[in-house]
């Protein structure tokens, strides 16, 4: 039999699991989690890099692309659905591609997982020369991830793998590979714990690095966001008053002139001048705010 990828190997300190005490199961549990995060800031010099690659391909004007099965695919649904809404960019610059389609996102699509051959035609007509794919999997012998990443290196797209078990075999698929050891969990094979959070924290510090290398980041504040509701319209305002030194009749007025845009309206208050300068300023610097003021 070949060796278990450590994910779906069984934890001696949680043997007898089934007979613990509910105060017990989440201490194991919880004291777990911690794991997560400690494995991740191990291998915060692999994201760094990372963050600079693929940052540099979607200033060139490539886009990301998460891929994965199961929960490791949701994760990277959820992460790009979170990106237009928080750095005020197209839905299209980060995408997510999910074994078995929209339809998994709450079922479980028996065989998606296992299909290659799909994984590989999702990423044509998707992916192209100069964009970023990062390759999801706790074990890192997902098929259809496999066989995704595959194509998207044939494509010219830089490819990475996140996985969470050494000697992945997506690991000497993807161009680089970041192998966050999580190692068994609490409840044998159930990666939707520990490997998860593991994956969603190095999510997290990759696409939000990324975006604050693409300018979508002032001091540690969103300056892109798009105000959407009530409680981000007066962030939005509250961010201009601070950041262009205005107080709130003159931010009002300037967030209606620049659209909604607050880095428009911090650049018309600071430089005093009309959105059409302010707009072709943020242009030249990229779109970071910073250089303006």
């Amino acid at each position: 039999m070949s060796e278990l990828p450590a994910t779906e190997e069984r934890a001696a300190r949680s043997r007898d699991l089934d007979t613990r005490s509910s105060v017990e199961i989440v201490r194991l549990i919880v004291e777990d989690q911690r794991r997560a995060a400690d494995a991740v800031l191990a291998q915060r010099a692999a994201l760094a890099s990372a963050i600079e690659s693929i940052a540099q391909r979607l200033r060139e004007g490539g886009r990301l692309h998460y891929v994965g099965a199961g929960t490791s695919g949701r994760l990277g649904v959820l992460d790009a659905s979170e990106m237009p809404p928080t750095f005020g960019c197209d839905p299209s610059l980060v995408c997510a591609h999910i074994a078995g389609g929209e339809r998994a996102l709450r079922s479980a699509i028996e065989g998606a997982e296992d299909d290659e051959d799909a994984g590989e035609c999702e990423m044509r007509g998707h992916v192209a020369t100069g964009d970023a794919v990062i390759g999801l999997s706790a074990s890192g012998g997902a098929p259809y991830v496999i066989g995704a990443l595959r194509a998207a290196r044939d494509a010219g797209a830089y490819t990475l793998a996140l996985v969470n078990s050494p000697r992945a075999p997506l690991g000497t698929v993807a161009q680089d590979a970041i192998v966050v050891e999580t190692g068994a969990e609490v409840l044998a094979g159930s990666t939707r714990l520990k490997a998860g959070t593991a994956q969603k924290i190095a999510l997290n510090a990759i696409s939000t690095g990324v975006m604050i290398r693409l300018g979508k980041v002032y001091d540690n504040v969103m300056v892109d966001v798009v105000a959407t509701n009530a409680k981000l319209r007066a962030r939005a305002l509250r961010l201009l008053c601070e950041l262009g030194e205005i107080d709130a009749e003159r931010a009002s007025e300037l967030l209606a002139r620049a659209g909604g845009s607050v880095k428009v309206a911090v650049v018309m208050a600071r430089r005093g001048v009309a959105v059409a300068e302010a707009r072709e300023l943020l242009a030249r610097t990229h779109g970071a705010l910073r250089p303006l003021l």
